[in-house]
């Protein structure tokens, strides 16, 4: 993940949300990516959860944010 920018991207929104986060790097690990595809569907990154809830990646969360949806989502989780 050091070198995709939808990665870099997804941080930075969620940095200029002041949103805490976990980065689950599957870069070099077998396992984790199994899991990541298998909780998922996707094989691509980053996949992104907001609590149990998939996202998807960075541009559904960016079209999540373009309709306010995405503040909702971190509000309601942070409670």
């Amino acid at each position: 993940m050091p070198f995709c920018p939808y990665c870099s991207w997804a941080k930075q929104l969620l940095d200029s949300k002041q949103v805490q986060y976990t980065l689950i790097d599957v870069t070099n690990d077998d396992i984790l990516r199994q899991q990541m595809e298998d909780r998922s569907g996707r094989n691509s990154v980053p996949q992104i959860f907001i609590g149990e809830r998939h996202i998807g990646g960075y541009d559904d969360m960016a079209a999540l944010d373009d309709t306010g949806e995405l503040d909702s989502l971190i509000a309601v989780e942070q409670v």
